[in-house]
């Protein structure tokens, strides 16, 4: 049951990304201004509202659901770098290899990206890039002419896409066959199987415990970093798959987990879950605990690897992740995001921790991250998690001071979101999540543009002044 809510989720996010009568795609991308001056790092003021006009203010461009707008157009690119600056964001995170994999970049590693799936007079078809201009490059050079920084994201361990409504695939796991074992096997309940050998659509994604695929990206990552202007690298689904507690059960990494505990397992999953689980046991048993703790040590050690690439190719650049805020639930993707300050297992708080999970926290090898603090309309202000700013405020207590970071809302997609009209909550939305961060962080820009939020967001910034 998990798995089909978790895959169900992941598609109708997809779905409902940018999906409207505009014809604006779907899934979950200025002239002489005087260049704004944003601190790398920011300490939590005494006066937060007094000095929030010092925060970075991050909009998220995602790839599928501003192709439509950016893919063949240098000029549409350069028209709306210049209207952000206008209103107040000091950075863009613009997405140059979405989920579905091919890249808006120059690269020797990965085919160019030439079409993505959207929504178009009513019906669901291919996008295509027809320009040969450099996309990350045309952001660059109309963010900086803006005084915007620029940074580039990109999905990590996805590798292809089965679109829905019979559409079709796309992507390097299926136009390169042979890259089979990269991707994840899945605990079904008829016993493991390869993503790719499963007819249900969605996200294909790539195996963390693997050597090859860890290398293939680590290459990417140094060809993003070779933009001597880029400000910033971010990645994105920079965990396990869609499957969640599901996945990854390969050989490879039954083989890594056995080196990893130090013993042999007799029965494969079996000894961890049953098939086609993906649920922890109550109470969880020891073994479930190192296996978390061994796929977040995959994560962790791919992270420290990505940063030292970035870092040895441009030092000067700046590297992170995006994370979902809700940490309690976070274990599922195999990713420990805070500090390796913040112990989970003597907080009490998680059964599933080990004294050992907190060595695989992240943060301290990030400089900066985003938080997606993504709670509906009604739950803009609290201290727990699902809403925004107790999103927010928690992770300033799991990161213990290793990182700056932004947290925000989807305000295409959460509860209360869908069919726009939410202006009026810009103004909470930024003082609940900006005052509680080092910054402000909002997806997508194809939701300012669809609800024409512009001038709410312009009012917003303006009044913490």
């Amino acid at each position: 049951m998990m798995t089909k809510l978790i895959l169900a989720g992941a598609i109708l996010i997809s779905l409902l990304s940018c999906k409207n009568e505009k014809e604006y795609p779907w899934n979950p991308d200025w002239d002489n201004k005087e260049q704004i001056e944003v601190p790398d790092t920011l300490d939590k003021p005494d006066d937060p509202a007094a000095d929030i006009k010092k925060k970075p203010r991050y909009v998220w461009i995602d790839a599928a659901a501003n192709f439509m707008d950016y893919a063949n157009s240098e000029e549409k690119i350069s028209e709306d770098m210049k209207k952000l600056a206008e209103i107040g964001f000091t950075d863009v995170i613009v997405d140059v290899r979405p989920s579905v994999s091919g890249v808006l970049f120059k690269s020797a590693t990965e085919e160019p990206l030439k079409k993505i799936a959207a929504w178009k007079n009513g019906n669901f078809i291919w996008i295509k890039r027809t320009a040969d201009f450099d996309y990350l490059q045309a952001f660059i050079d109309a963010g900086h002419k803006a005084g915007i920084r620029v940074n580039a994201a990109m999905n990590t361990f996805t590798g292809g896409c089965i679109e829905p409504y019979g559409l079709g695939n796309t992507g390097m796991l299926f136009s390169h066959p042979e890259r089979k074992g990269w991707a994840t096997v899945a605990n079904t309940s008829t016993g493991l199987e390869n993503v790719m050998d499963l007819d249900e659509s969605g996200t294909r994604f790539l195996n963390p415990a693997n050597d090859e695929v860890v290398e293939y990206l680590l290459d990417l990552i140094g060809e993003l970093a070779s933009y001597k202007e880029l400000d910033g690298i971010v990645l994105d689904r920079c965990r396990y798959d869609d499957h969640g507690l599901g996945s990854d059960f390969s050989n490879i990494s039954k083989e890594k987990f056995e080196k990893h505990i130090g013993k042999k397992i007799e029965r494969f999953p079996d000894d961890l879950f049953e098939p086609g689980s993906s649920q922890l046991s109550s109470p969880v048993t020891e073994i479930q605990k190192k296996w978390l703790e061994f796929r977040a040590k995959n994560i962790h050690d791919f992270i420290e690897k990505a940063s030292a690439k970035a870092h040895e190719v441009n030092p000067s650049i700046r590297f992170g992740a995006y994370v979902g805020g809700w940490y309690s639930s976070y274990y599922e993707s195999g990713v420990n995001w805070a500090s390796p300050k913040y112990d989970p297992y003597h907080e009490g708080h998680y059964s599933w921790a080990t004294p050992e999970y907190k060595n695989y926290g992240y943060a301290d090898h990030c400089d900066f991250m985003f938080i997606g603090a993504y709670a509906g309309t009604e739950n803009i202000w609290g201290s727990g998690e699902w809403t925004m700013q107790g999103f927010c405020k928690k992770a300033r207590n799991l990161f213990k001071g290793d990182v700056p970071f932004a947290g925000g809302p989807d305000i295409g997609n959460g509860t209360g979101f869908e069919n726009g009209g939410c202006g009026n909550l810009i103004k909470d939305i930024t003082e609940a999540c900006i005052n509680e961060s080092d910054g402000l962080f909002i997806f997508d820009l194809c939701h300012i543009k669809m609800f024409d939020y512009w001038n709410n967001f312009r009012n917003a910034f303006k009044t913490f002044q």
